[in-house]
């Protein structure tokens, strides 16, 4: 069975409703990223950038998974699927994948404010100011922010060194270190890239400058057909 890797971004959930970030401007649904997506902002004003995150977890609870995360599950019908995706949403899980590594968390977990490895689950849309830690201290997003590590960096590089075929969907590949995952990708692989703006990419991708929801089928298809 064939190995498929497909790195994602905000591309692929932003037809599900749910908006991107876009570093061009460093704003994210109106909110500079400084107050929001650093650790710094955290220590400034945990109470704002708590109330951000618990919407921005009651949009992802309200979205759906679209056609393009539903035309990914069915990639496991003949191939050993893993998606690596830069998104803090759980579409690709509700979507029927089943192997999903989150590069910069999910956000319908909590974590401890002292160590990033105790997560827990949520209930709900909110962080409550009173949830706490086993270590008793205040619960914070599972989500990596800027400035931090990205500690399922080492393991997605390696998921891509054995891909056979490999996708990129609905990404700029403008933001490090996750845009360098392309350079582990085997040189002998099938490599694709589905967005309606490509970026200009190293490598032989077969490129469907289409939005997900109409380009990942296409691929699919194709990739069901292949013998």
């Amino acid at each position: 069975m064939k190995k498929i890797v497909i790195l994602t971004g905000a591309g692929i959930s932003a037809e599900s409703g749910l908006q991107t970030f876009r570093d061009v401007d460093g704003l994210w649904e109106g909110y500079d990223i400084a107050d929001v997506a650093t650790p710094e902002a955290w220590k400034r004003n945990p109470e704002l950038v708590q109330q951000f995150y618990n919407e921005r977890r009651r949009s992802v609870i309200a979205a759906q998974p679209n056609a393009a995360h539903k035309a990914l599950a069915r990639l496991q019908e003949k191939y050993d699927l893993q998606i690596i995706t830069q998104n803090i949403d759980d579409l690709h899980e509700r979507g029927g994948v089943k192997n999903v590594l989150h590069l910069h968390g999910i956000i319908t977990r909590s974590q401890s404010d002292v160590d990033a490895a105790v997560t827990y689950p949520i209930e709900g849309w909110e962080i409550k100011p009173t949830d706490v830690c086993e270590y008793g201290l205040p619960l914070r997003p599972h989500v990596v922010w800027f400035g931090e590590n990205v500690p399922n960096l080492q393991l997605a590089a390696k998921i891509c060194s054995k891909a056979d075929i490999f996708a990129v969907i609905g990404t700029s590949l403008a933001v490090y270190p996750a845009a360098g995952l392309t350079d582990y990708v085997p040189p002998a692989a099938m490599k694709y890239a589905v967005d309606p703006n490509l970026p200009r990419m190293r490598g032989n991708f077969k490129k469907i400058a289409q939005t997900a929801t109409i380009g990942v089928p296409q691929m699919v298809a194709e990739l069901m057909n292949l013998k």
